[in-house]
């Protein structure tokens, strides 16, 4: 079964139909123990930092998501969370994967809306029959630095960021993978099949 975690603000909806569609059972949850008992977590995205933070230390959630140790996947804003500290409300992230999440310039349109190029930097499970260069959907004004090994997939928008990182059981992408076509159920398929 599939955890999805429900924290008031996530893009559920759109996530449940990909994976519907993928033929994959899932519950959406902030339940501790419907979580601890999943075989994979999604934490999906949109929202703000701050009060994504909120709703999880208010559910209990926050240990659990740490110390899971089954496939989880964060999108958008899920993927940012995993950060130590986060610039959009100043806040500190479930320290995950180690670096920060900054605003893009104001020299340039933001958000971030649209397709985007994602040039894939190491082979994954998760990115198998993905081709390098394939185009994801993206809607975000903040973005990940992180270390280079953390690093599936990166982005230009007017700078080079990471778009897929990957740290032990936790994989994260910045993009929606459930609103990007054919590419994005590839993804989530390659999650889906994971362990």
């Amino acid at each position: 079964m599939i955890a999805i975690i429900d924290y008031n603000s996530g893009n559920v909806a759109s996530l449940a139909n990909a994976l519907k569609k993928l033929g994959y059972d899932f519950v959406i949850t902030a339940d501790k123990n419907t979580i601890k008992k999943a075989n994979k977590i999604i934490f999906p995205g949109q929202g703000r930092a701050g009060q994504a933070m909120k709703q999880l230390k208010k559910a209990g959630l926050i240990d659990i998501l740490k110390n899971n140790s089954v496939p989880f996947l964060g999108i958008c804003l899920g993927m940012q969370l995993l950060a130590e500290y986060s610039a959009e409300d100043k806040t500190v992230g479930l320290k995950i994967i180690p670096g920060q999440v900054k605003k893009f310039s104001d020299n340039i349109k933001i958000p971030q809306i649209g397709w985007n190029k994602v040039k894939l930097t190491k082979k994954s499970p998760l990115t198998k029959n993905i081709s390098n260069l394939s185009c994801f959907y993206f809607v975000h004004s903040y973005y990940l630095e992180t270390d280079k090994k953390f690093v599936l997939g990166e982005t230009d928008y007017s700078i080079t960021y990471p778009t897929i990182i990957n740290k032990g059981n936790f994989y994260a992408t910045q993009f929606h993978p459930e609103k990007s076509g054919e590419v994005g159920l590839q993804l989530l398929s390659n999650f889906c099949k994971l362990c």
